[in-house]
């Protein structure tokens, strides 16, 4: 596996591709992920989002999985996980507990105490929930019909320590 923090100009499709392929997210929120690549890629460090890519190793360089996440405007040293994604073929194997505890690992050295991620409260996000339940990350609120009418968004939160 390889890592890397900077977004290629590649990572827009291979993000784009990743984040439909997972099955979860709709085609607006697709190109939101994108979005964000797209403004990193602008703005750089301006755009106050950073990335973690997980790609395979070798000449595919295929995207394996990734996460978005970077400091909330107005805060001292609260963090948002904006995405966490993993190829389908990937998932079970732990790729996803590498990517948020890197994450994690790099808010910190940033100065973050605590992350805050949202996932939705519909059945098919019943895995999503508890593996940041195992995670160490808490339920710190839900917001009823948030998403849609039956969609609630669920907010939770992990402190962070070095």
């Amino acid at each position: 596996m390889s890592w890397r923090r900077a977004p290629q100009q590649s990572d827009l499709s291979a993000v784009g591709s990743l984040v439909a392929e997972t099955g979860f997210f709709s085609e607006e929120e697709t190109l939101v992920a994108i979005e964000l690549v797209e403004e990193t890629l602008s703005c750089g460090p301006a755009s106050g989002y950073e990335f973690i890519f997980a790609d395979e190793p070798g000449d595919t360089g295929k995207l394996l999985g990734y996460t978005c996440y970077g400091p909330i405007p107005a805060t001292r040293s609260s963090y948002d996980l904006y995405w966490i994604a993993v190829d389908p073929s990937q998932q079970g194997k732990g790729l996803g507990r590498q990517l948020l505890r890197e994450s994690e690992r790099c808010a910190i050295e940033s100065g973050a105490t605590q992350m805050f991620l949202d996932t939705s409260g519909r059945a098919q996000y019943t895995p999503t929930r508890a593996f940041y339940e195992r995670m160490g990350y808490r339920v710190e609120a839900t917001l009823k019909d948030f998403y849609a009418p039956g969609d609630d968004k669920v907010v939770y939160t992990r402190r962070l320590v070095a």
